[in-house]
């Protein structure tokens, strides 16, 4: 039996809003990293702001930029379509949660801004892409194929590995605060996970409602889903005029299927270069949404080591 949906109550619940001010960056977050890896401004990383993106340097991203500064990195915003030369002199390229520019749904880059990152990881950049849930993976899988990476396109759920600690809304979103453990083998091992030493060493995970990944043969998955994930995803998307001026977008989501076997972080190399593919964003940022916290500050996760490792291992200090 499909399940109808509207759209707007979906994106509502799955980004965990309690209140109507929305989500937003934590002022209470510590960004600190005692010691920092790089010389400061030594190595330049360019955060995308160009395709509509959810998260930003000044937005709900400030506590990751904070962080990465504070690690001694070099933090440049992008306002400009993707290519060679807006790309030149910058080691990583950080894309969180893009959209398209009429519908969110559509593909977020041109073939030519893909060909352009394809070309630049290939002769030794490095790529963090992050994609959450709907409809984020959906503008986004345009760019994630070129470097081999499947997206669900819909919301991913656990009705076992969830943590229903960190919010009152758990039950009403589906079970979708996974947990990647240590102990529930869920989180696997790999440079980015065991870090330079003990003190880099990630135990915890948790991610805050994403969409499930696969990557090509020679990938390492490292937050690996469960037997009984399951993802649900859009059937169809349509439009009704609501009134005069407005539009209401619905969207008609299918049976659950199984994610067993799929990945929420994704690493590969690429020619000279490296890839990281996140399948959720809030996870490497920290934000509140009223009372309630999610994020890197969560207690209890290291979420907050995960961040560094992904960047220190993309500028191959693991």
């Amino acid at each position: 039996m499909k399940q109808y949906l509207h759209f707007i109550c979906i994106v509502l619940i799955s980004n965990v809003l309690s209140s109507c001010d929305g989500q937003k960056a934590d002022p209470d977050f510590s960004p600190a990293v005692q010691r920092p890896s790089v010389t400061k401004g030594e190595v330049k990383i360019l955060f995308d702001e160009a395709h509509n993106n959810i998260h930003t340097t000044d937005g709900t991203y400030r506590p990751f930029v904070e962080l990465l500064e504070n690690d001694g990195y070099r933090i440049d915003k992008n306002k400009d379509p993707f290519s060679g030369e807006s790309l030149q002199g910058y080691y990583i390229l950080v894309i969180s949660n893009p959209k398209g520019k009429e519908r969110k749904y559509d593909p977020a880059f041109t073939e030519e801004e893909c060909s352009a990152v394809e070309e630049w990881v290939r002769s030794g950049g490095n790529l963090l892409l992050i994609a959450d849930h709907h409809p984020i993976g959906s503008a986004a899988e345009i760019l994630g194929k070129r470097f081999g990476v499947s997206m669900s396109k819909g919301f991913t759920n656990d009705s076992v590995y969830f943590d229903s600690s960190s919010f009152t809304h758990s039950q009403v979103n589906g079970k979708s605060q996974l947990v990647f453990s240590r102990a529930n083998g869920l989180l696997l091992d790999h440079p980015i996970t065991l870090g330079r030493d003990s003190t880099e060493r990630i135990e915890r995970i948790i991610t805050f409602t994403g969409q499930s990944l696969s990557g090509p043969e020679g990938s390492a998955g490292f937050l690996k889903l469960s037997s009984t994930a399951t993802d649900v995803i859009p059937d169809s998307i349509w439009e009704e005029p609501d009134m005069i001026f407005f539009t209401n977008t619905f969207t008609r989501f299918a049976d659950p299927v199984s994610a067993a076997g799929r990945y929420q972080g994704i690493a590969l190399e690429f020619g000279k270069g490296r890839v990281v593919v996140m399948g959720e964003a809030a996870m490497l940022t920290a934000q509140v949404a009223g009372e309630e916290k999610f994020g890197m500050q969560v207690t209890g996760i290291d979420n907050k080591q995960l961040a560094l490792n992904i960047v220190h291992w993309l500028s191959r200090l693991l």
